[in-house]
């Protein structure tokens, strides 16, 4: 296995080690090559990963340890990954299996959809190993569906293809998970991310435990995950997405769940909505806000601070007083704190005040290392309007 040492100062707790850490020259290396990793001043291991020389992160660590990366090391690790969720946090059929860095796994996300695996592998070094991995995946959980949905734009500039397909079974129909009694159908193949969000799942159902009638606006709704969860409880509700496949789903979804007669959705763009809807005078009891991520990179992090200013901002107009607001962030260059600003002041720009009910963050089958804050990534605020 390959050598590679590092500056002295390398922080121990980050996967990550930029380029202007190393002392090495790695240019001699192909994108996924293995290599261990040393201190330079002290000749000590830092761990094992695999190395990009053409990527800024150009080491993505696997362990801190010397270890073997073999079949034996990612069943062991997957296994790791598979306790945590079933025994620890008790979830059996829908969650996360894999969450990339989270699990010492950088660059691979696994999802369990019941009897459906959803793969995604976002770095050149984790390629290497994509038949290892969809082997071991396929021994330990006996799937009858197994989807490869490689589209992130990041393997791009790992020098990846974009790719879809279905490696085992038939995806004759799209598959149904039942979430906190509701069910939805979903698009693993075609739909944003592995097709569902599984990290709302525990934002979604406080705010579902907290109301009991009214009307809501969802806004971003996709395939209309927070609208049918409010239907369920009584609530009307109206969901907004610029994606007419999401709003087909949505519709679709209303209707197995029966509750076709509580829920419109509807195709638009979420801020030409918000405007029409203010110059109409309406008035909601809800507003869901769940938009994309706003910002992919540190450049534009200050127009995705305006954005999410001026959206949550106009969607406060609509908000009937002792009206509940449930906003996100999934932008991980927006920290908690500076989301937090932004709400407050879009309610202030209103001349209204909120008052915080909930502060969620990303389901727990998404763990945090604190040791690498750009593992947390969603932020969840719902708040009320006082007056």
């Amino acid at each position: 296995m390959e050598k590679i040492f590092v500056k002295s100062s390398k922080k121990y707790g980050t996967l990550w080690i930029y380029k202007n850490e190393i002392l090495s020259d790695i240019s001699k290396f192909s994108a996924g090559t293995i290599v261990k990793v040393y201190e330079s001043k002290t000749n000590k291991i830092i761990g094992t990963g695999y190395v990009n020389p053409k990527s800024t992160i150009s080491v993505r660590l696997l362990s801190f340890k010397d270890e073997t990366v073999d079949e034996i090391f990612f069943k062991k690790r997957i296994l790791q990954c598979k306790k945590y969720r079933e025994e620890f946090l008790g979830l059996k059929e829908n969650y996360r299996l894999i969450f990339s860095e989270s699990d010492f796994l950088p660059g691979l996300i696994v999802d369990k959809y019941d009897r459906c695996i959803v793969i995604q592998i976002t770095t050149a070094g984790m390629e290497q190993f994509k038949d290892l991995i969809i082997k071991i995946l396929d021994e330990i959980l006996c799937p009858e569906l197994i989807i490869l949905k490689n589209d992130s734009p990041s393997r791009l500039k790992e020098g990846l293809k974009i790719e879809k397909q279905v490696i085992k079974g038939q995806l004759d129909e799209l598959p149904v998970i039942v979430e906190d009694d509701v069910k939805f159908i979903f698009d693993p193949i075609n739909g944003q991310k592995t097709g569902f969000f599984l990290d709302q799942r525990e934002n979604r159902t406080f705010l579902k435990r907290i109301v009991d009638a009214g009307e809501a606006l969802d806004l971003f709704c996709y395939i209309g995950s927070w609208s049918l969860h409010l239907a369920k409880k009584g609530v009307r509700v109206t969901g907004v997405d610029s994606s007419q496949n999401a709003i087909d789903l949505a519709k679709e979804n209303a209707k197995i769940n029966s509750l076709t007669e509580r829920c419109r959705f509807i195709k638009a763009d979420a801020f030409d909505y918000l405007r029409w809807e203010i110059k109409k005078n309406r008035q909601y009891d809800i507003i869901v806000i769940d938009p994309p991520a706003f910002v992919k990179s540190k450049a534009e992090k200050k127009d995705a601070i305006e954005g999410y200013l001026n959206l949550n901002a106009l969607a406060i107009k609509l908000l009937k007083r002792n009206g509940i607001l449930a906003t996100s962030s999934c932008s991980q260059h927006i920290s908690e704190d500076e989301f937090y600003e932004i709400v407050k002041q879009a309610f202030m720009k209103n001349k209204k005040t909120p008052r915080l009910i909930y502060k969620g963050m990303q389901s727990k089958d998404h763990p945090i290392l604190l040791s690498m804050p750009e593992t947390a990534y969603l932020k969840c605020l719902i708040v009320n309007l006082l007056d």
